[in-house]
């Protein structure tokens, strides 16, 4: 393959269009993956609108990545990676290793953290180039449609709630039944915590019964969210997967004692709480960002083991345009993912 396709935007908010560029080789440390499918995220607003600083066009996005390796670049193999291997790239897209988070082994928050889409050339292509050390093995018991989705939406909520506070049995919330809280609310039950699902509407009980929670709150409903929750005794930990401010703080009175909201739904406006909301019942707000190349080989892993897989809707790469605007629209039913070959 002398020419490979990608996805681009050429200027900030514009259409998608489907080009052909050169093969490149990959440089040391670095490989080609084959891509064969890739998430759309709604994260890849922020690099197609130019949300963020250092954004340069043409712009190909795409940070939930499944393929094979095709090529190594000089010093790979000797970390273990050979040619066919299947290989997963999600937000955490590489880390620079000497700013001072690198230096303490907390990678995610690198302070030159290489995001696809980003810092180089994302999976909305046949072909991503990528440094070595954002690569996640994905198991056999994994399809790349499934796989590519773990990749940021399944490790930022697997990784959100192990690294919460809560125990097994003590009672969960997830607000937002979408592309992360569907994920969301199977890994809060397979994890042994008492799972609450709050969403918008009625209807949508059954959905979050089938997911594996024991409990749905309708946000909608005559009672506050923050009531139905204590109603159940207190929420332990809140993961706030809506990107909706006002949604977000609704929840916080429903926390337990030394509760805690963990935040993983971005939404530019600030959350209205009080230090009162806080202080007096000893309550933690805190943001959580993805997870490492280590942390999505473990979420994969687990949700190979308890048969956890994202609810997608597959198009082909000719298609994504039409996915993006469907998953910007909130018509997505969870996961638009791209399929590439």
């Amino acid at each position: 393959m002398s020419t490979y396709r990608v996805a681009q935007v050429a200027a900030a908010g514009g259409p998608f269009e489907v080009v052909e560029r050169e093969v490149p080789q990959p440089g040391p440390g670095q490989v080609r993956v084959a891509v064969e499918a890739c998430g759309i995220c709604h994260s890849d607003a922020l690099f197609v609108n130019a949300g963020l600083p250092g954004i340069t066009f043409p712009v190909v996005p795409g940070h939930e990545i499944a393929g094979r390796i095709e090529e190594l670049g000089e010093g790979v193999q000797e970390r273990g990676w050979q040619v066919g291997d299947r290989v997963a790239v999600g937000w955490f897209g590489g880390s620079c290793g000497h700013c001072m988070p690198c230096r303490q082994g907390d990678f995610v928050v690198c302070d030159n953290l290489k995001v696809p889409g980003w810092a180089y050339d994302g999976g909305f292509a046949q072909a991503v180039t990528a440094p070595a050390d954002a690569l996640a093995r994905i198991p056999d018991a994994l399809a790349a449609t499934d796989a590519g989705p773990m990749a940021c939406a399944g490790v930022t909520t697997y990784n959100g709630l192990r690294r919460s506070s809560a125990q097994p049995g003590d009672l969960i919330a997830v607000l937002g039944i979408g592309g992360l809280g569907h994920l969301g609310v199977q890994y809060a039950a397979a994890m042994g915590f008492e799972t609450v699902a709050i969403a918008r509407g009625a209807e949508k009980a059954g959905l979050a019964k089938q997911l594996g929670a024991h409990h749905y709150v309708d946000s909608t409903a005559g009672t506050s969210v923050a009531e139905a929750l204590q109603s159940l005794g207190g929420a332990k930990v809140v993961l706030a997967t809506a990107g909706n401010s006002e949604a977000i703080t609704a929840t916080v009175d429903g926390l337990s004692h030394r509760g805690e909201l963990v935040v993983i739904g971005a939404a530019p406006e600030p959350l209205g709480v009080s230090p009162g909301q806080l202080i007096m019942r000893g309550r933690v707000v805190r943001g959580h960002p993805s997870g490492t190349a280590r942390d999505v080989e473990d979420t994969m892993a687990f949700s190979a083991l308890h048969g956890i897989r994202p609810m997608i809707e597959t198009v082909t790469l000719d298609q994504a345009g039409e996915a993006y605007q469907k998953m910007l629209s909130g018509a997505a039913r969870f996961r638009m993912v791209l399929t590439t070959r």
